[in-house]
């Protein structure tokens, strides 16, 4: 007989050092020569990105030791940070952006005692320069060049920068010397993605866009002429606009230019002109296409043969094939509900990044003429007894005004122990960052490090997510804090009322923009018995007027109103300005290096709380910045977090050190 255990208080094999060290997954596909090259989290390494390689043998291989660290900081969140190319004689050569010193470096990984050398200078002004969505260019020069994204603080402050596109050559000579860059965009936007090349070297296309929109407001694309000596002339508008949100371009085999754009409501893939005629190649009520938060993502590949590869679909994402001519898509087989925005292609292969509710994120092959799909790199292998994974429900509930909200349900679930018949388990609502993104179906081990402990999760893709077409994205538009409150407690107040969780035992968590959608729930709603609160937002005023970084810095005028009209609005809905409103005790997780969320504004915050006798507790990590990344931090957020809802929900656990809270 399975022993019976009170929700909260069941044993689990599932530990906060075993979650933490399962953290993060592949990123950035691609081929050279015959083998597959990506990225791939390192947390027990000091939270490093490490450049990995298949070789022929189907091993694989850390490309470079630590303390390298592959990880571009454009934008701050990044974008592509390698390339690489197979030469004539010698090898791979890679190109690659360290993240402590941002340079970009070249490594000849094959080479009898290379080492990596860099490329590009160091800038003592502001956050220097940084590079990203490199593309090797081994036609230009003697050495070649690689052409990328260069972003360049011109001042001190986080919104004194410029980005165009650059060419960087291959010889080393850039590496001293700033002059030896060469500037292939003209900078008339404030933000661009690495260029695309037509097949014939011929013509180049990039996506832009301005302050204030963000990109999944409206991009455009840019189209130039590469003249003889690799500069780039006649930039001039082809698609795109301020409503009108081009998510990645990329040219055919035969020189086609396709494109991914949400013109009809939902991210669609079209072909241009290169007068900017356009032709639907697929239209469906399904996303083709994602939010631009970083530079160089991929949901489309053409491949050599006039198919394109696709990942495609709503709320949840598929491997696909479409063919332009039929407008069919033929989606690959297997488990598989999440495909990153990561694809490459060599020949009839197509490599992707993609996960499930039982397995993590793993490198896969599709083999387009058998159609099989199969794991090449990064395999998931159970850490523990998968029993005790969680079994994801997909819901949809109704909020507010009879509005849809979809959310994932993680019930409690431990294979080793039942609940009393007349106990009800609590639930932690989790807000997804961005906010304008999503929570994937996939297998996390942070979830399951609750729920086989006997506490519910809740993942809500409140009004404002994206993957259910612009018009569920644009709920959001002036109404965050209003809208994505509203909708996270629907969610738990439905579970609630329909006798899944416990009505006295509901918390709330969030990082980034979750901490403040955690934040104002706390101080909105009384729905809630504790929350806890991760690298936040906390005073939108404060925020949108020089403590981010550039490419939020004006996220706020959709999210929000633009200031000083909306002031009050501002004011009114800050967590900072509604501290008297907070009366459940709180868990706040801050990184001391985070320049996206810092932690002055929890330190404001905690200021207006203190002397209230609102129990909470502030862990601040060193090192850490926006998004925790080595192993021994998320241990110890996840350790304190589990300790919060001990406390808050009265559950008998003697394994858990209690939180020592101020008040």
């Amino acid at each position: 007989m399975v022993p019976t255990g009170t929700y909260g208080s069941w044993p689990s094999p599932i530990g906060a050092e075993l979650a933490a060290s399962h953290d993060g997954h592949p990123e950035y596909v691609g081929v050279i020569g015959d083998e597959v090259w990506w990225t791939a989290p390192r947390p027990t390494e000091g939270g490093r990105r490490a450049l990995v390689r298949r070789r022929a043998d189907g091993g694989e291989e850390s490309v470079l030791p630590a303390p390298w660290n592959v990880r571009s900081r454009v934008i701050e969140y990044g974008g592509q940070p390698w390339a690489g190319a197979q030469r004539a004689v010698g090898g791979p050569l890679v190109v690659f952006v360290h993240f402590p010193d941002q340079r970009l470096y070249a490594y000849e990984p094959d080479a009898p005692g290379a080492a990596p050398r860099p490329l590009t200078p160091v800038s003592a002004v502001g956050g220097g320069l940084r590079w990203a969505d490199p593309q090797l260019r081994m036609d230009r020069g003697a050495a070649g060049e690689v052409w990328c994204v260069l972003e360049e603080f011109t001042g001190e402050g986080p919104t004194d920068v410029r980005r165009v596109i650059a060419a960087v050559p291959l010889d080393g000579s850039a590496a001293g010397d700033r002059a030896a860059v060469t500037e292939l965009s003209d900078g008339a936007h404030r933000f661009v993605t690495g260029p695309r090349v037509s097949p014939d070297g011929r013509r180049v296309a990039w996506i832009a866009w301005d302050h204030p929109r963000m990109p999944w407001d409206g991009t455009e694309v840019i189209l130039a002429d590469v003249a003889d000596d690799g500069t780039f002339q006649e930039p001039r508008r082809l698609l795109g606009g301020p409503d009108e949100s081009v998510a990645q371009v990329d040219w055919t085999a035969d020189g086609q230019l396709l494109f991914s754009s949400d013109r009809t409501g939902w991210w669609n893939l079209y072909r241009a002109d290169t007068h900017g005629e356009t032709v639907a190649l697929c239209s469906r009520d399904e996303e083709f296409g994602g939010p631009l938060w970083k530079t160089g993502l991929r949901w489309f590949h053409p491949l050599d043969n006039g198919l394109v590869a696709v990942i495609h679909g709503s709320g949840s994402t598929t491997l696909g094939i479409l063919d332009p001519a039929s407008c069919e898509v033929v989606d690959s087989a297997g488990p598989w509900t999440e495909w990153a925005p990561t694809l490459a292609v060599h020949g009839s292969r197509v490599v992707g990044v993609a996960a499930s509710p039982r397995s993590a994120y793993e490198v896969m092959e599709l083999d387009t003429r058998t159609g099989r799909t199969r794991v090449i790199g990064s395999a998931h292998d159970d850490p523990v007894d998968p029993s005790f994974y969680p079994e994801p429900q997909i819901r949809v509930f109704t909020g507010p005004d009879g509005r849809e909200t979809h959310a994932h349900i993680y019930p409690p679930h431990n294979p080793g122990r039942v609940a009393p018949a007349d106990e009800l388990p609590p639930y932690v609502v989790w807000a997804h960052g961005g906010p304008t993104q999503r929570a994937p179906l996939v297998l996390d081990l942070e979830i399951a490090y609750f729920t086989s402990r006997g506490i519910g999760v809740a993942e809500v893709n409140y009004g404002g997510s994206t993957g259910y077409g612009r018009e569920y994205r644009n709920r959001l538009r002036e109404q965050w804090g209003v809208v994505d409150v509203e909708d996270c407690a629907a969610v738990a107040v439905a579970l609630a009322e329909e006798g899944t969780a416990d009505r006295r035992r509901l918390a709330i968590r969030g990082g980034s923009a979750g901490g403040w959608t955690a934040a104002a729930s706390l101080a909105a709603t009384d729905v809630y018995a504790c929350g806890t609160v991760i690298y936040p937002i906390l005073d939108l005023a404060a925020w949108a007027t020089g403590e981010t970084h550039d490419f939020e810095s004006r996220y706020l005028e959709s999210l929000v109103g633009p200031l000083p009209a909306y002031a009050d609005r501002y004011r009114d809905r800050s967590p900072a300005h509604r501290a008297d409103r907070i009366t459940a005790p709180f868990l706040l997780l801050q990184g001391l290096d985070d320049v996206i969320c810092p932690p002055v504004q929890c330190e404001r915050f905690l200021e207006r709380m203190a002397g209230r006798g609102v129990p909470h507790a502030y862990i601040a990590f060193e090192g850490e910045g926006h998004g925790f990344r080595r192993a021994e931090t998320m241990a110890r957020a996840l350790e304190a977090e589990l300790s919060l809802y001990v406390q808050a929900f009265g559950i008998d656990r003697g394994d858990v050190p209690p939180l020592e809270f101020a008040t």
